[in-house]
């Protein structure tokens, strides 16, 4: 009897994922949940922590999935769980004991010997290290204990003798060494014998047998923080990517029959109605059923004025209803909801952006087996073909091997990345890490968002036009107290010009709102109104000459509103959000540099042509996010691109572009998901950070050349043995200070200097 094959039960699953802190991590857990039978369309999301897969489970069970990746060194739980592994272990540790308990699963996931630093010798944050800050994380503690032991040991050394010292020296690097070594064992365990931590552990131990453990124990300290570094960057930008959930509201008021009750936001039905009430976020995106209302957009679009929309107008989730009180239907669920789509755009970014491997490994793959190998040729060879003495040749291999240890190498990357970090520091220039400062020294294409960024983000009065007998300072004054009270911007803003101009201050009584087109008042008996031209024309407020002017300020990309009393127009206010005064220099320094810039705005086409045709640059405008994101995309196919935004809207398009930077004066959102920030809001400072990043990476170049021409002159003095083991310490202590020193000087470039 023949027997039907399994039934296929495909099934989607989700898990959450922990202690992965580079781009690599993800590649590894990919390849091997991969090879497992049964499992398609994986997808591993580095910032929002997600694995995410089709499986047969006829073939492969989920427990199989969670124990590979356990085997890892990750923590995994379902989706909606913590991944947290309880007590203090570092990952290997516990991967090991999660593999142990699944005897009888003889699969063994090896990843790809392309991984580089991803592969399994690379450290891993443990997972209970979450949200902590640096100093609190397994790594950030084991590089504290092995510096605090090493300034002890020194002290040591000098208030009693070197040989006590020596042991200190001995016990400092035996405790930083230990998981380095761990880690170089199960690397070799997957088929990955020369790593960097590999590398390391032979060169530490080498030195301890040749009474070498203070040079040992600098070395395996300075690598240590190198890792440090880099697991610190990963998870500040995680924390962008949570926040983006947070925008949209946790309840909603629901309607049902009249009455109305709160729910939590995420169980709202396509269909449904809320209620949300004036100052409230909109809990999902919809169609407006009831109700006038300006819609400050500036999370989704980044329009700089609040949009006024009424019955059967679109409304996204997120957005903030600053007037009147409006009742939406649902049109999407949560999962599908304007907000969402933006962090699924962030994944897709993060993804299809190939992660920047950190500089000293692209070394790692010939240098560091190649030291090993010829170390091993020159102990073994010369005693057992040419009958040379054994201790002689033993002495010169060990020398060459501390030689070879990339002592120099590991720091002259982060002691220069250091440096230009904290230069920027200090002018307001921050950058997420290594792999920002490379990418950023490669941009051919500076992409700005508008709204806060080109522009200060708020309007301001730019003309006020007379129609009356009644001078400025009368209408302004008039103007102001009409507009009491108001919260809207273009109403701050003519209250603030007519602050500004020291107009006399009256009153107004009995003040009300016309939604959607402006605030009416009673002053000194009459009736006064600031609404936009439209209602004013239909009120008999503006005649036609009045007219004509506002239509010729609109086309400068203003917004306009009319001061008039019944059937008596008295003045027109124009408001416009300004460039920056820098922002023409910045785009001229762009120029000079070789560097493309362009604006991208969800603003209208008359308001961008107005502020981008003044710089004399490019725009498109009325963008979406996912519009901003394609257009990344393909300024990207022909260079490497730098977007500049404020915005949550930007937050796709910074991930996807090969450098975000977020201006100080933007959202938190924009700040943690950017790769980069200026805290100053000064425009020329995108220049100047790239000018910060050329240098670095100018002296890290400087730094490699360095290292590596002092190693390679002694490689050969020690095999010749015209240099003894105490020179190759030398030699590798010496290339490691005058690497620092170098990149030292960064701490002197000033980034604001042309040239």
């Amino acid at each position: 009897m023949t027997k039907s094959p399994p039934e296929q039960t495909d099934s989607s699953c989700e898990w959450t994922v922990s202690g992965m802190d580079c781009g690599s991590c993800a590649n590894k857990i990919k390849d091997a949940v991969g090879r497992l039978p049964g499992v398609s369309g994986i997808s591993v999301a580095l910032m929002t922590e997600r694995l995410r897969l089709t499986l047969d489970e006829a073939q492969t069970p989920r427990a199989r999935v969670e124990a590979t990746v356990k085997s890892l060194g990750y923590g995994i739980a379902p989706k909606g769980e913590a991944a947290a592994r309880k007590g203090f272990v570092m990952p290997e540790q516990a991967g090991a004991q999660n593999h142990s308990d699944h005897d009888g699963d003889d699969h063994d996931p090896k990843p790809s010997p392309d991984a580089g630093h991803g592969g399994a010798g690379h450290v891993h944050d443990d997972p209970a290290d979450s949200g902590k800050r640096w100093y609190q994380t397994s790594k950030g503690q084991l590089v504290i204990v092995t510096g605090i032991l090493l300034v002890v040991a020194w002290g040591i050394e000098l208030l009693t003798s070197s040989e006590i010292g020596y042991w200190a020296f001995f016990i400092a690097c035996l405790i930083g060494v230990a998981p380095v070594a761990k880690r170089a064992f199960a690397a070799l365990r997957v088929g990955q014998p020369f790593t960097i931590e590999s590398l390391m552990t032979i060169a530490a131990i080498g030195a301890l047998f040749i009474n070498a453990a203070q040079e040992a124990a600098l070395v395996v300290f300075l690598f240590a923080v190198g890792e440090v570094l880099e697991g610190v960057a990963a998870n500040k930008a995680r924390d962008g990517i949570r926040a983006l959930a947070n925008l949209v509201p946790k309840t909603a008021l629901l309607e049902e029959n009249g009455v109305t009750r709160e729910v939590p936001a995420e169980t709202l039905t396509i269909g449904q109605i809320v209620l949300v009430r004036p100052g409230d976020r909109i809990p999902a995106d919809g169609d407006i059923a009831s109700g006038t209302s300006g819609i400050d957009e500036s999370p989704v679009t980044g329009e700089s004025v609040p949009r006024t929309k009424g019955q059967g107008d679109a409304v996204f989730a997120g957005s903030i209803n600053t007037e009147a009180a409006l009742r939406v239907t649902v049109t999407k669920a949560a999962q599908d909801n304007t907000i969402s789509r933006i962090i699924q755009l962030v994944e897709e970014a993060e993804e299809a952006r190939a992660p920047t491997e950190r500089f000293i490994d692209r070394f790692s793959r010939w240098y560091m087996p190649a030291i090993v190998g010829v170390a091993a040729l020159v102990i073994l060879v010369p005693p057992l073909m040419f009958d040379q003495p054994w201790d002689t040749w033993f002495y010169r291999g060990l020398a060459l091997l501390l030689i070879g240890c990339p002592c120099a190498l590991v720091i002259s990357v982060p002691a220069a990345i250091a440096s230009a970090m904290s230069a920027g520091a200090r002018k307001g220039l921050l950058m997420k890490g290594g792999a920002v400062i490379e990418a950023a020294a490669k941009t051919t294409h500076v992409a700005f968002d508008k709204t806060g960024t080109l522009t200060h983000g708020r309007p301001v009065v730019t003309d006020v036009v007379t129609l009356g007998p009644l001078d400025e300072s009368v209408v302004l004054s008039l103007a102001a107290a009409v507009e009491a009270g108001s919260s809207h911007p273009l109403a701050l803003a003519i209250s603030g010009k007519a602050k500004d101009v020291n107009a006399p201050v009256v009153a107004a009584q009995n003040a009300r709102a016309i939604p959607g087109k402006g605030v009416e008042a009673v002053i000194d008996g009459a009736s006064v109104w600031v609404t936009n031209p439209k209602y004013a024309m239909e009120q008999g407020g503006l005649d036609g000459i009045g007219l004509r002017r506002a239509t010729a300020l609109e086309e400068e990309g203003k917004t306009v509103a009319v001061l008039y009393r019944a059937r008596e127009p008295l003045a027109l206010f124009a408001l416009r959000d300004e460039p920056r005064q820098d922002a023409a220099d910045a785009v001229r320094q762009l120029r000079a540099m070789g560097i493309t810039p362009v604006v991208l705005t969800g603003d209208n086409p008359r308001t961008a042509a107005a502020i981008a045709g003044g710089l004399g640059i490019e725009f498109q405008a009325e963008m979406m996010p996912e519009d901003k994101l394609a257009a990344i995309k393909q300024m990207g196919t022909s260079g490497h691109v730098m977007m500049i935004g404020d915005g949550i809207n930007d937050a796709p398009a910074l991930k996807q572009a090969s450098v975000g930077v977020a201006m100080g004066s933007g959202t938190d959102v924009a700040l943690e998901t950017a790769d980069a920030a200026i805290l100053r809001d000064r425009v020329t400072d995108v220049p100047a950070q790239i000018r910060l990043a050329r240098a670095a990476m100018a002296n890290i170049r400087q730094n490699v050349t360095l290292a590596l021409g002092l190693k390679a002159v002694f490689l050969v003095t020690s095999v010749l043995g015209i240099t003894g083991l105490w020179i190759a310490i030398l030699a590798d202590t010496g290339a490691t200070v005058l690497v620092t020193l170098n990149a030292l000087r960064l701490l002197r470039f000033n980034p604001e200097r042309e040239g």
